[in-house]
Parts: structure tokens; C-alpha cells; sequence
């Protein structure tokens, strides 16, 4: 039996919630917020490691991007309008559900999979791997960002973060 990373509590709580992801004063509130930050540090970044154009309306329309636990999409649909081939993966039904409803309805080609990390299977490896706001919700850190680290090109770039939780 392949191990795995889904934590099955985590997919639960998420899928009773993904019907809210696109409300900006929902549930999600705090990564819309977020949201215009991020895209422009992870923009800003890889325009640098990549030595792409930053004055071109699509400056990332070469790479290829997996948002790994993308939830509806928030981050995806963003990079996409940047110019990049975006896919993006959940282990949740709901939230994939959502990402590609709301995708057509912004009229945006972007490629949702339901399946965790470790059940991906593609030839080619990606230029882009996101981790956003995902490992604080898997069974085993280790393990999942060993999968991840198999998706991704040697001259490839990781995101990993995390909203930290406490006061300070």
C-alpha cells in the first residue's frame, strides 16, 4: 500500500467549506487579504529566478505551475492571467469543484485535479510548485514535501507557506 499524506479530518473540514471560498468576507477572508500580496511576491520571484521579461502583460507565460492543495483556486487563477499554465490539485471533491466552476465562469483555462501530491502522475515536471497554506493540513510534512519535490524541474522553484497561528 502507497502511503499517503491526506489527512482525512483536514478533507472533511474543507469540503463542508468550499462553497465559501470565493466570498472575500467569508470564511477565506483572511487569504483573499493576503492574496494580492502573495501574487506579487511569488510574480516578483519568479521573474528573477527565471530572467523572464517584467514588462510584458504575461511575464510567466512560459512556466508551468502545480498549486499543490489549491483549495477553489485562489491563487491559480491570478498566476494564470499572468500568462502561466496553471494546474491545480486538491484531495478535495468540493474544492475542485468550486476551482473549475469558478474558472469558467472567469472564463480561464486552468487544469483541476482531485488527487493528493504522491497519486499525480505526469511525464513532464513542473517549473513552478506552490504549497500555500497546505502543509499544516497533511498527515506528514516530511513525506509531502519529498512527493512534492519530485514534481519539480531541477532549474524549478518551491513556494511553501503557512499562516502562523499564534499571537505573536
Amino acid at each position: 500500500m502507497k502511503i499517503n499524506t491526506i489527512n482525512k479530518k483536514e478533507i472533511e473540514k474543507f469540503s463542508k467549506m468550499a462553497k465559501d471560498w470565493w466570498n472575500p468576507n467569508g470564511k477565506f477572508k483572511p487569504l483573499h487579504l493576503l492574496n494580492p500580496a502573495r501574487i506579487k511576491f511569488i510574480k516578483d520571484k519568479l521573474i528573477s529566478h527565471f530572467a523572464l521579461n517584467p514588462n510584458i502583460e504575461k511575464p510567466i507565460k512560459t512556466l508551468k505551475i502545480l498549486d499543490i492543495g489549491c483549495g477553489g483556486g485562489l491563487v491559480c487563477e491570478p498566476l494564470k492571467r499572468l500568462g502561466a499554465r496553471v494546474t491545480g490539485i486538491d484531495a478535495s471533491k468540493n474544492n475542485i469543484e468550486v476551482a473549475k466552476f469558478h474558472a469558467k465562469e472567469m472564463n480561464l483555462n486552468i487544469n483541476y485535479i482531485q488527487c493528493s501530491s504522491e497519486n499525480l502522475t505526469f511525464k513532464n515536471k513542473f517549473d513552478v510548485i506552490l504549497n500555500m497554506e497546505v502543509v499544516e493540513h497533511v498527515s506528514n510534512v516530511d513525506l509531502f514535501i519529498q512527493n512534492c519535490s519530485t514534481l519539480i524541474e531541477k532549474s524549478g522553484i518551491m513556494f511553501v507557506a503557512t499562516i502562523n497561528k499564534n499571537l505573536k
